[in-house]
């Protein structure tokens, strides 16, 4: 399936696939990114910070975010780029065992001024099972606009 800016209706929302942080996911993070700050490599000095444990760095919780909604292969076929995230919150931590879905719903869409291609936006949650939220904020995306006589999806 691949949306195109005609199929996105304002409103309409979709909901990922659960994932379970590892503490392997948390030291692969760390060692991508050389932020191997002690809250997310030293359990005893997490904990004196106040965490069970080690915490997921909030940037892992985005990109977690981008790649459980990559898995639900909403454009596939149409996207163009990411144009950037607004409004990003963390608020509550991420640690070793969680399991976290991601909630999204479009607010917003608009042609772009440049281009054949429209500009949509996403209100995104990353969701704890139990309905907490750990992070939330707005994507902006540029997807295509719809080959002519294409059926959309």
């Amino acid at each position: 399936m691949s949306l195109y800016y005609e199929d996105v209706d304002i409103g309409h929302s979709y909901t990922t696939a659960a994932h379970q942080i590892t503490s392997q996911d948390i030291a692969d993070f760390c060692r991508l990114t050389r932020d191997h700050h002690p809250l997310h490599t030293d359990e005893a000095y997490a904990r004196t910070a106040g965490f069970s444990g080690i915490i997921a760095h909030g940037l892992y919780g985005l990109a977690l975010m981008e790649g459980l909604k990559t898995q639900l292969h909403l454009y596939d076929a149409s996207s163009i780029a990411s144009l950037g995230w607004n409004d990003v919150r963390f608020l509550q931590p991420m640690v070793a065992g969680d399991r976290l879905h991601v909630e999204m719903t479009f607010t917003a869409k608009r042609k772009s001024g440049s281009r054949p291609a429209g500009i949509i936006t996403e209100k995104v949650s990353l969701m704890f099972d139990d309905g907490r939220v750990a992070i939330t904020g707005a994507h902006i995306s540029l997807i295509q606009i719809a080959p002519q006589g294409m059926v959309s999806a």
